[in-house]
């Protein structure tokens, strides 16, 4: 969720992973988020994950641990048991976005010699498992959508594409931590949604990521899909535009304006990304821990 970014964002893949520079990038900010970052009335604080001292691993090489995880056999439990009842497929042109405010423009690329840096203390793999259940058992939208629901297995990706988990790493382009997220998107949903979430806590950076995935939810939802807010795989088909899912994980890397836009069709123009965090949602070794 690299705030902000929206057309150029991708590092370098490793094995299914386009590495740092994804989705915290381009991400916007989330409308009446309730929990994590909501602006209303209606957000709710989320409780602190939990240390576990024991489970804290040295910080592994940067490259070596960011982007895709070894594979592992999908459970029949991660399968979906039944398919929805209805198949929606995007509008053929975007209506008008429901949501006219928006995070800042995306940054400049990083020089490809970058290397990404730390700062601070890394937090356990236990603190990041509370974290980012923590984060995606929100409902952002209490008013006008709450049935959007941001999947776990979706967030865990994300995370694990974006930094490999390491909640203090920062990429050359300025995102920061597990879900990537850029400095000026963090002080934009902070000021819109008056909360004051630091983008440098592996908390708030998660809630800050799964802000942004509701948002994307919302924005390219009312635009596309008829206010259809499922985040379903099943009703994704071979073609990466035929689902909300796909779109946004593609935002998330490469920025709204890169997917939806007014009168338009839906655009993917990330495929590998995508398909990385397809992936990662059923085959990731992070979603067993």
């Amino acid at each position: 969720m690299r705030g902000g970014r929206g057309a150029t964002a991708t590092l370098t893949a490793l094995v299914l992973a386009a590495g740092l520079a994804g989705c915290a990038r381009d991400r916007a900010a989330a409308p009446e988020i309730a929990a994590p970052v909501g602006a209303t009335a209606e957000a709710s604080a989320a409780p602190a994950g939990e240390t576990d001292a024991a489970t804290a691993t040295a910080t592994p090489p940067a490259r070596e641990s960011m982007g895709a995880a070894p594979r592992r056999s999908p459970s029949p439990s991660a399968r979906p048991t039944h398919r929805p009842t209805r198949a929606t497929a995007p509008r053929a042109a975007a209506k008008p976005p429901t949501e006219t405010k928006v995070p800042p423009p995306p940054p400049k690329p990083a020089p490809t010699a970058c290397t990404p840096r730390y700062e601070g203390t890394q937090a356990t793999r236990a603190q990041v498992k509370a974290a980012l259940g923590d984060a995606a058992a929100k409902t952002y939208w209490p008013t006008s959508a709450p049935d959007i629901r941001i999947p776990l297995p979706l967030v865990k990706a994300t995370a694990w594409q974006e930094s490999g988990w390491q909640s203090n790493i920062v990429a050359c382009d300025g995102g920061i931590g597990l879900m990537q997220v850029m400095p000026a998107t963090a002080d934009w949903m902070n000021q819109r949604f008056g909360q004051s979430y630091d983008v440098r806590d592996y908390r708030d950076n998660a809630y800050l990521g799964a802000n942004y995935l509701a948002w994307l939810t919302k924005y390219i939802g009312d635009m596309y899909f008829e206010a259809d807010y499922r985040l379903d795989a099943a009703l994704c088909t071979t073609e990466l535009n035929s689902c909300l899912l796909n779109a946004v994980i593609a935002a998330y890397n490469y920025g709204h304006g890169a997917v939806a836009r007014e009168g338009e069709p839906l655009t993917i123009p990330n495929p590998q990304y995508v398909r990385n965090v397809r992936a990662l949602m059923t085959e990731c070794v992070c979603l067993t821990y």
